[in-house]
């Protein structure tokens, strides 16, 4: 218990680094967009407010993803494609199927974070800038400019890597978390009379009073919740028990002191309109507390970069998005990676839609309509994995299922009606990532399928070998296939083109498992099929980094002798043209398909393979 004490403590302190931060300075905006949608400062309002705020973190936030959520991991793994990977859906021929609901919903649901990911950084530095208005009126015209510069520089110190600065976030975030609780508290000594708001009929009272407007209200409340998937995206990092327990001990009561504190001010000073968060604070304090929330913003805006760094590399892995440069930046945490091409167009979308909006409470209804979906999506996969892996019965599953499908769809809703005031932004961009992964998930499997036929001449090639009627030149080749057959496509272009092969030919099978990681005795099998020709098949889970030459060097262990300085790697380099007479994808997404797999990284560079050693095959390929 000590040793688990040992790890655990350390790894909340990381948490409040990695996982909290988004919702750990929602309280920058949640309550003032509350009352923007309410229009109303009276004690009842607030009370009733303040109900929801708190009730919606319990619920959301600390019953359906650190409770129920969480425990759906896989093999310690978190984060939607982890989810869909374990319930293993699939597209059929029938969109009603239960493959492929699963998989519209898995892969919808990913797809929306990557909207939440450029929103995110913009809603959350503004807020924490906007503080600077209450100093005083004459930086108000700065806010938008110094927002901009912040935002530029948190995406242009991506390459660098923040592994050396990342071990200052966990501090930093306990020390605001720390803060909000203590300014929270202090207004609160001054009405203590407001707890009376945790009372849950405080909130149902408020929703039934505002009537058709409550779901408006709810699209506000929602705020609150937005960084709560980051629990599960992000426990891998940390661990369960180490998110769990900074959840219990700091984020929570510190945000429902937050929150209770502004609310306590508000019904003492109910003339104060904007920003009740800095209002609510000491004059003295103000400045620091923007200089720490613009911290806080940035770590939490990290987080999210991350995220969406780590979210690119699995679905790559699983085979949903075209190949791209990854290069880790700390030799120590696995985490730690970049990806150029996310990364800037992160940062060209999260600029353009600050200067869009301008202001945090602006941006406030463009926020909230991605994260709600993806809740939705997570809340159905989490059903399909109660009955099927954990094998619960119908009476169990449905009926917590059913509860949280109705607080999803509630907020889900109210977010909808958020559309024509930003909505859009998200959606439309989590729709262009879903059609860049079903194209290239298609994509691939009609290339695969008009390469095969070439494997089934391999039978004549293998009988010219045994007969010794195939020339046989020096040397040692890698040829890299996607097929686990003996003389895969690239071996037969291979033999169509030279009309020959070299002395010894290693067949190497290369493929990702729906698991995060795979033991070092299960990854690679080894078969020597005589005539100088090995076939080896190996596989890396969707999170690791393929590293073949330490899969060669295992290989020549298993006596496989091959001198790994002076192979020659052969890979294919396909180009896909249509298909005249039966064309199996429509035009625009074969051409989109075209396009990303003409500038999909290449095998010499996601495999680490020296290129001045790397053959490449062209094979024209109708789809």
């Amino acid at each position: 218990m000590a040793e688990e004490n040992r790890k655990v403590l350390p790894g909340a302190l990381a948490a409040l680094g990695i996982v909290f931060g988004d919702i750990g300075t929602s309280p920058l905006y949640t309550l003032q967009t509350v009352l923007n949608d309410t229009g109303s400062t009276d004690r009842e309002t607030l009370l009733g407010g303040s109900s929801l705020l708190v009730w919606t973190m319990i619920l959301v936030v600390a019953v359906k993803y650190a409770t129920v959520v969480m425990r759906a991991d896989n093999k310690g793994e978190g984060g939607i494609l982890a989810l869909f990977s374990l319930v293993g859906g699939s597209f059929g021929k029938h969109w009603y199927t239960r493959g492929t609901l699963l998989a519209a919903a898995g892969l919808f649901g990913a797809a929306l974070l990557y909207g939440d990911g450029a929103i995110t950084p913009a809603i959350s530095v503004l807020s924490a800038i906007e503080g600077i208005g209450v100093v005083t009126k004459s930086l108000q015209p700065y806010i938008l400019p110094i927002a901009a510069v912040i935002l530029f520089g948190i995406f242009a110190i991506q390459p660098l890597g923040t592994a050396r600065i990342s071990a200052v976030f966990g501090p930093i975030m306990l020390l605001w978390f720390l803060a909000l609780g203590g300014i929270g508290l202090s207004s609160l000594l001054h009405d203590p009379s407001v707890l009376i708001g945790l009372n849950p009929f405080y909130g149902l009272h408020f929703l039934y009073e505002h009537g058709a407007n409550s779901l408006v209200i709810l699209g506000a409340v929602f705020l609150s919740v937005t960084g709560a998937e980051a629990l599960y995206a992000d426990m891998s990092h940390v661990g369960r028990p180490s998110v769990r327990l900074a959840l219990a001990v700091i984020v929570l009561p510190m945000l429902v002191l937050s929150y209770a504190g502004q609310t306590a001010f508000l019904v003492s000073h109910p003339q104060i309109k904007d920003n009740p968060f800095f209002a609510s604070m000491p004059h003295a304090l103000v400045l620091p507390m923007v200089v720490l929330a613009t911290f806080a913003t940035i770590i939490a805006s990290q987080a999210i970069i991350t995220g969406a760094f780590t979210l690119t590399r699995q679905a790559m892995q699983l085979g949903w998005f075209p190949s791209l440069n990854i290069r880790q930046t700390s030799d120590s945490e696995y985490g730690q990676i970049y990806v150029s091409v996310v990364n800037w167009m992160l940062m060209v979308v999260t600029l353009l839609i600050a200067l869009s909006f301008k202001s945090s409470d602006a941006l406030s209804g463009a926020y909230g309509t991605a994260v709600s979906t993806t809740m939705l999506m997570t809340t159905l996969l989490v059903f399909d994995v109660m009955r099927e892996r954990w094998e619960w019965p119908l009476w169990k599953a449905l009926p917590i299922a059913l509860f949280f499908a109705i607080i999803d769809i509630a907020f889900f809703v109210a977010n909808l009606l958020k559309i024509d005031k930003g909505g859009y932004v998200p959606l439309l961009i989590g729709l262009f990532i879903y059609i860049i992964m079903t194209t290239w998930r298609r994509g691939i499997i009609l290339l695969r399928a008009g390469l095969a036929p070439l494997g089934e001449r391999s039978d004549k090639v293998l009988q010219k070998l045994r007969n010794g009627e195939m020339i046989r030149t020096p040397g040692a080749a890698v040829f890299l296939s996607r097929y686990e057959s003996a003389l895969p496509p690239i071996v037969m272009r291979h033999v169509a083109d030279f009309h020959c092969l070299p002395e010894q030919v290693l067949v190497l099978n290369v493929k990702f498992d729906t698991v995060p990681r795979i033991p070092a005795d299960e990854r690679m099998t080894t078969k020597d099929l005589g005539n100088g020709i090995w076939q080896i098949n190996v596989t890396f889970g969707f999170v690791e980094i393929p590293n073949l030459y330490y899969v060669l060097g295992q290989a020549k262990e298993q006596g496989c002798t091959l001198d790994l300085d002076k192979l020659v790697f052969f890979a294919g380099d396909d180009d896909v043209v249509p298909d005249l007479k039966t064309p199996k994808m429509v035009s625009p997404r074969r051409i989109l398909f075209g396009f990303l797999y003409r500038n999909a990284v290449r095998a010499s560079d996601r495999f680490t393979l020296p290129r001045e050693r790397l053959v490449e095959i062209g094979h024209q390929v109708e789809i």
